[in-house]
């Protein structure tokens, strides 16, 4: 059992509050350690230490900065087994893929925005009024505060922690109360680079992260988690003009039209569909068919799934997957089956695995209708529905008649139905004939009630930057 500290100003620091929240294996549903419940005072330390350590870091380099940025991802990646055992024990995840899947596209993630930190961009300097000379400083936004999720703890971490820093801003971060140890981990990896205080880690529950957004120093408050979440925060952080970044829910659209190749379909979107028990905003888990097809496919789905898609505990060989991440997104799931319409058809699975750990078989559920709960509302568990649909209008239509407007796929071989597509398709992403690859140079955001601001690229990285003009007197 291990009893986990807040990492403030460069070193573990006790909670100033005796309430702490367990730690649940969710593949034995045993209690391995404990995260403290920080206290409003531990979030104010936290700030406090990051402020002090702007007047330093924000004055430092781009040069400075990505050396430092590039020593932490090189540290990361020469303990990468280290961060798999702590992802795999606070997720589940399988212990055998998560180093590639996972801690490696991290550490590619932080060398990115190393390089990032050195080619921030802008309207060129010059005489836009006689006599006057302008040009455009791009500078850090101070101190920020960042929430995140535990579907991806260490690489959701990367994703706000990597674009501050290298913006030149200090940072306070706060992981899931279910998955705090890679996050720990990685303020510890990262102090041996950085002045004390540049990265500081918050542990709690709701009530930390509210104390979080509602205090005055961060400039900006970033957020990957649910729409009520996102919306709680937009809501704090206008009381007091705080810039807010949020990346919430989906519920992607995938769209098999009658000539895609309905082998190359079913493979990439089962596999896109149940990687990590579906719980991916962007996962491939609401499937429309064309009719001339979607018997076929049904079928082929649901037998390949059946093959491929199996669950079980980290260290089991050849599993897909492994359990939800807490007995709270089980109910959920299991909730949604359990309310399916009568006019739904369970065409595999359907049902919680075993009677310990919150592991859940692989599900497809097809005869569903629009207006279906299981189609408007984000199951994030490892549940793919199919829709029949009869025209490109009639895919269109449904695909954008949800809340969300995060990740979407097109499965044809039309290249024009595939650019028609894109372009009225109401989401962040579009994949086409593919569904889930991510590369950082390419931005990661949504429309609608999926939130706004961009993770990764160059969108990512200028979201965490402020622009000041300058005009200069020549005459």
């Amino acid at each position: 059992m291990s009893a986990l500290r807040n990492f403030i100003n460069g070193d573990h620091v006790e909670s100033t509050s005796a309430t702490t929240i367990d730690l649940i294996d969710p593949a034995t549903e045993q209690s391995y350690g404990t995260s403290p419940v920080s206290t409003a005072a531990d979030v104010d330390s936290a700030y406090r230490a990051a402020s002090a350590a702007f007047d330093g870091w924000g004055e430092s380099t781009p040069a400075e900065r990505q050396l430092a940025l590039f020593r932490i991802a090189d540290a990361v990646e020469a303990r990468a087994e280290e961060f798999a055992d702590a992802e795999s024990r606070d997720t589940g995840k399988p212990r055998s893929t998560l180093v590639d899947d996972e801690i490696l596209v991290s550490v590619d993630q932080i060398r990115f925005f190393a390089g990032a930190a050195r080619v921030l961009e802008g309207r060129s300097g010059g005489e836009y009024l006689k006599d006057h000379t302008s040009f455009i400083r791009r500078e850090p936004i101070g101190v920020v505060g960042q929430v995140t999720p535990w579907n991806y703890p260490l690489n959701m971490a990367v994703w706000k922690f990597a674009p501050a820093l290298a913006a030149g801003n200090t940072t306070v971060l706060k992981p899931s109360d279910t998955t705090p140890s890679a996050t720990l981990l990685l303020a510890e990896v990262a102090a041996e680079f950085l002045p004390p205080g540049v990265l500081n880690v918050v542990m709690g529950d709701r009530s930390t992260g509210a104390a979080m957004i509602d205090h005055a120093t961060p400039q900006l408050v970033s957020i990957t988690g649910s729409v009520r979440a996102g919306m709680e925060v937009a809501r704090a952080a206008a009381t007091d003009l705080k810039r807010v970044h949020l990346e919430l829910g989906g519920k992607a659209p995938v769209i098999v039209f009658d000539d895609a190749d309905i082998d190359q379909a079913v493979e990439g979107i089962s596999a896109a569909g149940f990687f990590n028990a579906g719980q991916d905003c962007t996962a491939a888990t609401r499937v429309l068919v064309q009719a001339g097809i979607h018997d076929e496919f049904v079928a082929a789905l649901a037998a390949h799934a059946a093959q491929t898609a199996r669950t079980g505990p980290p260290s089991e060989a050849g599993i897909l997957f492994g359990p939800v991440n807490n007995q709270n997104q089980l109910a959920q799931v299991t909730g949604f089956i359990d309310r399916l319409p009568d006019h739904a058809v369970l065409e595999l699975g359907g049902h919680r695995q075993g009677s310990t750990g919150y592991f859940h078989e692989a599900t497809v559920v097809s005869g569903l209708r629009q207006t279906d709960e299981a189609v408007q509302r984000e199951i994030f568990g490892p549940v793919i529905t199919v829709q029949r649909f009869d025209d490109e209008a009639q895919a269109l239509a449904w695909a954008n008649d949800v809340q969300y407007g995060l990740a979407s796929s097109v499965w044809t071989t039309n290249h024009g139905r595939a650019m028609r597509m894109a372009k009225r398709l109401d989401f962040g992403c579009v994949w086409i004939n593919t569904h889930i690859p991510i590369v950082a140079e390419m931005p990661h955001g949504g429309f609608k009630h999926s939130g706004y601001g961009k993770d990764l690229s160059m969108y990512g990285f200028e979201d965490y930057t402020r622009i000041k003009h300058v005009m200069s007197y020549i005459g």
